[in-house]
């Protein structure tokens, strides 16, 4: 696809290694840019640069009906169109992207997507989550690919330049295998569970996330000078790894947080993070729709 791109106010970068932790934010996204390459030891994937270093692309958004909190909530209308709609129409935007599907178990959200023209991937309800979901489909496709990104199908105003951000920024750490975004977290969204936080190194790599706040001081309240950060859904992964990632044992900190994250780095694998600026606007729960309406009516957005 020859997808074009619309201007926004994203602007992706990646963590520096500046000593103090309000410059950590640098430029990194150059594609082809040197990172210094890790040990290696969990990552099965080859490090050698070349013109073509993981240059074909997919991106899935994964989608299932059954919700504990939102019952069919890919289906829901977003001012006259189904959300996973409007989560298809921003992504085919993104310019690094060489194909797009929606992944979904569901024959009535199949048959919405087809509707509208996304190409679709019938999958198991047996995934636990969406990156099993994009694993899932990965094995299910003619082509192969280097980079699989899973695009949340919740989060209809995700900037194109984000999907094409944290492809660049996994396409220039070849010691990852794991790249995904994270932006300023708001100090009234500190106690959400649902807004998953994040902490970094002084090389943009990934340390630990959290559905509490982190990091945490001994005064237990929100510091105004520190730059939480609040991740954001979308994640990409290098195709090999993806392949394996279903096989790979349940971790004690994945089970007790419920993020996915988790496993990857509790096995050892290193996870690429960017920082960008974004005001996220998830569906978590329906009284969300009629938030996300109104700021599109703000903003003009059809």
């Amino acid at each position: 696809m020859s997808p074009t791109s619309s201007p926004t106010s994203a602007s992706p970068s990646s963590f520096g290694s500046n000593s103090t932790t309000t410059s950590w934010l640098v430029h990194g996204l150059l594609a082809g840019a040197a990172i210094a390459a890790a040990a290696g030891a969990y990552v099965v994937i080859s490090t050698r640069r070349s013109a073509k270093f993981r240059s074909r692309v997919v991106g899935i958004i994964p989608a299932r009906f059954s919700s504990s909190r939102f019952q069919g909530k890919p289906l829901v209308p977003i001012l006259g169109k189904p959300m996973i709609q409007r989560t298809w129409e921003r992504a085919k935007l993104a310019t690094s992207l060489n194909k797009l599907f929606v992944a979904t178990d569901d024959e009535r959200i199949a048959e919405i997507c087809l509707g509208f023209g996304a190409d679709v991937i019938m999958t198991s309800e047996s995934c636990r989550n969406g990156t099993e979901r994009c694993s899932e489909a990965l094995q299910k496709l003619r082509k192969k690919f280097d980079i699989v990104v899973n695009i949340q199908g919740d989060e209809p105003l995700m900037e194109p330049e984000i999907i094409d951000g944290v492809v660049k920024a996994l396409q220039a750490a070849p010691d990852a295998v794991f790249s995904t975004a994270v932006t300023s977290l708001k100090p009234e969204d500190a106690p959400d569970p649902n807004r998953v936080k994040c902490v970094v190194d002084t090389h943009g790599y990934a340390i630990y996330f959290s559905r509490g706040l982190i990091p945490y001081n001994k005064s237990g309240n929100v510091n105004p000078h520190l730059p939480y950060l609040l991740h954001l859904g979308i994640q990409s992964y290098d195709a090999q790894f993806l392949k394996i990632y279903p096989e790979l044992s349940s971790t004690p900190l994945q089970l007790e947080e419920d993020l996915e994250q988790l496993k990857v780095l509790e096995n050892g694998y290193k996870m690429k993070v960017i920082k960008v600026d974004h005001d996220a606007h998830g569906v978590d729960i329906p009284e969300d729709v009629e938030k996300i309406e109104s700021l599109m009516r703000e903003r003009n957005l059809s």
